[in-house]
């Protein structure tokens, strides 16, 4: 407030001055009728002219008009000097002559009127520098580039806490211990504890790293700074490490206190990391950040807390303990952390009953805390587009769904040909996957068309998978070769729509023959190319470590694993043909099967129809509705269980992997 004051009083007399000088130049005149001369002369000729005002070449008067002696202001330009009896001539006249002497204005008035404009520009452009400075030029230099843009979070305005983070208890855990230092540090200092100087939270995005820093900035009653690391960039050389230095100052004066740097790898890359010299503005930065953080004089009480999601990139100076003490990893949560962040945000929505968070939490592996945040929304737009006053279990569904798989494409028209190879194709996927044994569960199959993909074949795990194992990729291979096989053996036509399947079935058998170890020919050995990058520091060049022949025979054997199970899925496929024949059929009248559906298929039983179908059945027999206004109805209102698939990537089967 106290700032637009004195912004706006500046502006006032700014405002009142070119006022004042305006008036000074162009002095106001009065409304004058300006005549010639020659008409002047003829006009005192007539007796027409009653006063006259000389003031130099300038004559200013008033004529007479008409009968009632009206009088109007005129003014002229005589010649200089003047004429010779020009005054007897008026006086003979009968007219009053008033004689002005001229003045000239003096020197000094002259010089200010003259240099008045510069003055102007030049006070007009020192506030602005003294705006742009912060108010009293400083160790910022011009524009205050050197300046810290780190933020004072106020303990008022911040309302998170530790109760509103959830899914990473570990990590709450090592947090906890500076906020509870920052409060009682003689508990730790009569043991011989130091507080850490800096905690790296390294996690992947969406885990929730900034949002941890704000409830630690919410528990601790002590000032937080708040800064990205791409604040501290800038086109100008040496800004950056000037801004580190300012905003360690201005830690020091309000500590003990925390300093926050999201995303630290912008400015805390590795060293020598360019092919250039090694006088680089982002370079000088790091040392600063470096010298500051435990240089000669250490910083004992500011305590630095990073968030970076690509701690393998960060210097080692960096991370050596003295400055980064400790490294908190924020991981994806497991299924009882999901569970817990769906509380947290359902808290903000009316649910139903019908919604069962721990079913949602086994439905979701894989999920970060910013998707799960994302769900909820979306479950909640779902909801009020249908006109709602609670979120359901169906909205949930859906809004799953439209995140894995992406929108539905409704108004999509496919060929009945093209609809009937998808329907075996995702058939084929399906039947391979619950006939092999170490394969997740099929949730749901659809030939709905779905982001760039024109069907889908669901697999959810049951639990949450910390690595696989072969058998688990030689099956996941199996299955990826389901659909090409079905379209060969019930079509009798291919398709480009498996090229994707083949792409990630190669990709799996290549990662099983060179980094896992899983072929018996080539042996425990990892097979590859350096695939370091440059700028990373870590290469120069990139080096070939295995030979000619061995890439043959690393082919080969990737070819012997495609084969073999290639072979196994012929083979299912081949020996449930009446399967497949009853799943593409559901496929193509249903456009989705969910899992009761499929095990009551693989079971050979005839699949019972949606319950929402058998619904919009009913209403039709009562209201004797044609079946096209069903299906449109149908389509309109059917729930995500049983009407909604797709994929949110061109392929064909979408398999979720923890």
């Amino acid at each position: 407030m106290r700032n637009t004051v004195k912004n706006l009083l500046v502006w006032l007399v700014l405002a009142l001055v070119l006022m004042a000088a305006f008036n000074a130049i162009t002095e106001k005149k009065e409304s004058k009728q300006q005549i010639e001369y020659s008409q002047f002369i003829q006009q005192v000729n007539k007796g027409e002219i009653a006063s006259v005002n000389i003031e130099g070449s300038v004559i200013n008067g008033f004529q007479v008009k008409g009968l009632r002696n009206d009088k109007s202001a005129f003014t002229t330009n005589a010649p200089t000097p003047l004429e010779t009896n020009f005054v007897s001539n008026l006086l003979a006249k009968n007219i009053r002559v008033n004689v002005i002497p001229e003045e000239k204005p003096g020197f000094l008035t002259n010089l200010f009127f003259s240099l008045l404009p510069v003055l102007l520009l030049i006070g007009v452009w020192f506030y602005f520098m003294r705006s742009m400075q912060g108010g009293g030029g400083g160790k910022g230099g011009a524009f205050s580039f050197g300046k810290s843009r780190a933020r004072l979070l106020d303990k008022e305005a911040n309302k998170i806490t530790f109760a509103d983070v959830a899914g990473c208890d570990e990590a709450k855990e090592e947090v906890q211990e500076i906020v509870d230092y920052l409060r009682a540090p003689q508990r730790y200092q009569t043991l011989g504890g130091r507080v850490p100087r800096g905690i790296l939270m390294c996690g992947s995005p969406g885990t929730g790293k900034t949002l941890l820093a704000k409830a630690i900035a919410g528990e601790a009653q002590v000032p937080f700074f708040s800064i990205s690391g791409s604040d501290f960039v800038e086109m100008f050389v040496g800004v950056g490490a000037s801004r580190v230095r300012d905003m360690f100052e201005q830690a020091k004066k309000n500590a003990p206190c925390i300093i926050f740097i999201d995303e630290i790898d912008a400015v805390g890359r590795q060293r020598g990391a360019g092919l250039g010299g090694g006088n680089d503005e982002r370079e000088q930065t790091l040392n600063q950040l470096l010298v500051e953080m435990d240089g000669f004089e250490s910083n004992t009480t500011v305590i630095v807390i990073a968030a970076t999601n690509r701690p393998d990139v960060l210097d080692p100076a960096l991370m050596r303990p003295g400055r980064f003490d400790r490294q908190v990893v924020v991981p994806l949560p497991d299924i009882r952390g999901r569970e817990q962040i769906l509380k947290v945000h359902a808290n903000k929505v009316p649910l139903d009953q019908s919604v069962d968070l721990p079913v949602l939490a086994r439905g979701t592996p894989g999920f970060s805390g910013a998707d799960l945040a994302n769900l909820v929304n979306e479950a909640a737009l779902f909801a009020g587009r249908r006109n709602k006053t609670k979120v359901d279990m169906s909205d949930f569904e859906d809004a799953k769904d439209k995140i894995y798989m992406g929108p539905e494409r409704r108004s999509m028209v496919m060929h009945e040909d093209e609809k009937k190879a998808t329907a075996y194709h995702e058939s084929g996927h399906a039947v391979v996957a619950e006939t092999l044994d170490y394969t997740d569960p099929v949730h749901k199959v659809t030939i709905m068309p779905r982001g760039r993909a024109l069907g889908l074949t669901w697999q959810l795990p049951e639990r949450d998978r910390i690595s696989m194992y072969e058998d688990q990729m030689l099956n996941q291979i199996s299955i990826l070769f389901g659909g090409r096989i079905a379209e060969q053996l019930f079509i009798g036509r291919v398709s480009t729509g498996a090229s994707n399947d083949f792409e990630r079935a190669t990709q799996i058998a290549r990662e099983m023959v060179t980094r896992y170890g899983m072929s018996k020919k080539m042996g425990p050995v990892v097979y590859g190319e350096n695939e370091n990058e440059v700028f990373l520091g870590r290469s120069v060049t990139q080096s070939k470590n295995i030979s000619e022949k061995t890439m043959q025979e690393v082919d080969a054997e990737v070819r012997r694993i495609l084969d073999e199970q290639y072979e196994v899925a012929y083979k299912i496929l081949d020996e449930n043909r009446d399967k497949m024949h009853t799943m593409a059929k559901a496929l193509i009248e249903w456009e989705t099967i969910d899992r009761d559906q499929v095990l009551e298929i693989m079971a050979g039983k005839q699949p019972s129809p949606p319950k929402d179908y058998s619904d919009n059945v009913v209403k039709e027999a009562e209201t004797e509705q044609p079946v096209a206004e069903a299906s449109a109805s149908e389509n309109a209102q059917v729930p995500a269980d049983t009407a909604d698939a797709g994929s949110k990537a061109p392929e064909p089967e979408q398999k979720s992997e923890q």
